[in-house]
């Protein structure tokens, strides 16, 4: 049936809505895809809701192409099998508790690995049973600390979650790549421009792990890709580090000194002065040349806290996401000036790892960036006020707990596969995928028996989408200044149909149109409005984005419509009787 536009549930905008940060955000809500209900938590209106099914079917059709079957679970969980895994704990504040009126604890499911898991052990014992992926589409909540930009960032959305079983890690592989390869499908069909990255696992677990993200200049998150082809997502990045050297080549550095450094608080101070009063032959003090010592607490989900020291040089700053990915669950916050002064071992401003250590007297945990690396020497704190060491050699003068990826990249930093330097770019994760290996299979006691009739415990995948943050990503990489551009496969028609000024003939040839279209097997928006002015028609035309504009207005005098490319904005004229085969290809 074709929809006309005097009776369609909707109300367009021409004000941008106060909180909207982002184009997806701006446009779904005057285009009336989506209301603001509460912070991070959207209703979808009739248009919004067309969109997200053909999103949702493309997903579906991909998913079953490849033999994942559909379940579904309930949004409502009990507690125990999170806390079987250990991530009742681990979620924090980002998971929604309740619950129920016996007082039993219940959550808000936000992933529901531990659920399929269940399932599966319920019903299958048998290597006979396997290779087996199940999917879902289902809504997912977690509770933002800062929900933002619309439906990229929301409290509540809808996700498409699947799980592979294999009985053995070739199996596991097998069935990554055959997700790997629906995914490419599915973005290249919702007419995305995307990257593929290597990702860090976090808290899911599981060894190979990779990122789809789409290329937005809007996008949360960062990636580096090479002119050879390497791609991360920033948190995936690895430092090439330089060589350790032998000991008989740290034998031959100069010795470690002491030196009066007064009113030297920060690195550039700090490197002023040591030009000024200590000059190198070679060539000036920089501040690569300086070791800096950063202090955080970092706090796990059952609240404890330690300090971690990160060294790291001195030209470099601690970049907090790939510092909160390495540790997971856990997070960081800030030390502040009143933790200062219950640590002595700690002089602010002039922090040396000479103190450091989980092997030192003030027992703080000390993990450095790779190239603080064996035989490196360094300018840094002397852990007294006015005071700094050269030449302090990492191996010989202080030995480091471990090292950490936690400082920023930069434009231009080494590829580590030695493919080029690196360029930084922005981007949406549309989806992710895991090898999870046994990690909740252990946990959970998913076993079956082999051909053998061994015991062995099940190998899985974990594989997302998100399904409702599409939406909002197909607008990122697809507007203009009048509104949204919509791809054809997922936009609410396939054509836009205005009828303009006041004759009944215009009306009555529009809705004759309309018909024949959508006998067709078009689907068609038809803007009936008859006391709408053309001016408005136009701009709601363009801001809704319908992939094609047809106008029934004063050509047809002449027996024309006008046919109006979205994308392109190529207009041409088009004889009413050969409309329908031109809008059609037939």
């Amino acid at each position: 049936m074709v929809t006309r536009m005097s009776r369609l549930f909707l109300r367009t905008l021409r004000e941008d809505p106060a909180d909207a940060e982002v184009p997806s955000h701006r446009l779904l809500v005057r285009a009336g895809y989506v209301r603001r209900a509460a912070p991070g938590i959207y209703s979808w209106l009739p248009l919004g809701l067309k969109v997200l099914r053909k999103v949702e079917g493309i997903v579906r059709e991909e998913m079953d192409r490849i033999g994942a079957q559909e379940v579904s679970f309930p949004a409502l969980l009990p507690k125990e099998p999170y806390e079987a895994t250990g991530r009742w704990t681990e979620y924090g504040p980002n998971v929604f508790r309740l619950k129920d009126r016996r007082d039993v604890d219940m959550l808000l499911g936000p992933t529901h690995e531990e659920m399929f898991t269940l399932l599966v052990k319920d019903l299958y014992s048998s290597y006979k049973d396997l290779p087996l992926a199940l999917y879902q589409i289902q809504t997912k909540y977690r509770d933002e600390a800062r929900p933002r930009a619309g439906l990229l960032r929301g409290r509540e959305f809808i996700m498409k979650d699947s799980y592979s079983f294999d009985v053995d890690d070739d199996g596991l592989k097998r069935a990554y790549e055959e997700h790997r390869e629906a995914y490419v499908r599915i973005f290249d069909r919702l007419g995305l421009d995307y990257v593929i990255v290597r990702a860090v696992s976090g808290a899911m677990g599981g060894s190979a792990s990779e990122e789809f993200l789409a290329t937005a200049v809007n996008g949360e998150d960062t990636y580096v890709r090479s002119p050879g082809g390497y791609a991360a997502n920033v948190e995936a990045v690895t430092t090439v580090a330089p060589e350790p050297l032998s000991d008989e080549q740290i034998a031959a550095l100069p010795e470690a000194h002491v030196e009066d450094t007064p009113d030297t608080p920060t690195i550039e101070t700090l490197v002023a002065l040591a030009n000024e009063r200590f000059p190198r032959a070679d060539r000036p003090w920089t501040a690569a040349d300086t070791l800096k010592n950063v202090v955080l607490w970092v706090r796990q989900p059952d609240g404890s806290r330690e300090i971690l020291v990160v060294g790291l040089p001195g030209d470099r700053e601690v970049d907090l996401k790939r510092l909160e990915a390495q540790v997971a669950p856990g997070e960081i916050d800030a030390f502040e000036d009143g933790d200062f002064a219950k640590q002595p071992a700690l002089v602010r401003g002039y922090i040396g790892p000479q103190a450091l250590g989980a092997e030192s007297e003030a027992g703080i945990r000390y993990l450095v960036d790779p190239r603080v690396a064996r035989g490196t020497a360094w300018l840094t704190g002397a852990n007294e006020p006015g005071k700094h060491v050269f030449d302090l050699v990492c191996g010989r003068d202080f030995t480091p707990d471990g090292t950490i990826e936690a400082a920023e990249v930069r434009e231009g930093d080494p590829a580590p596969d030695g493919s080029g330097p690196l360029e930084l770019a922005r981007g949406i994760e549309m989806g992710h995928i895991f090898q999870l290996g046994r990690k909740y299979a252990d946990a959970l006691g998913l076993k079956v028996l082999d051909e053998n009739g061994k015991l062995v415990t099940v190998t899985m995948g974990s594989y997302g989408i998100g399904v409702s943050r599409a939406v909002a990503a197909i607008i990122e990489n697809s507007h203009d200044e009048s509104g949204i551009v919509w791809p054809a496969e997922v936009a609410p028609y396939d054509v836009h149909l205005v009828a303009t000024g006041k004759d009944a003939e215009v009306f009555d040839a529009a809705a004759a149109l309309a018909d024949e279209l959508e006998a067709a097997g078009v689907e068609v928006l038809y803007d009936d409005r008859p006391k709408v002015s053309p001016g408005v028609k136009f701009k709601d035309a363009e801001l809704i984005g319908v992939p094609t504009i047809v106008v029934v207005g004063r050509g047809l005098a002449e027996g024309v419509v006008e046919v109006k490319d979205r994308k392109t904005g190529v207009r041409e004229n088009v004889s009413l009787d050969d409309a329908v085969a031109r809008l059609t290809g037939r």
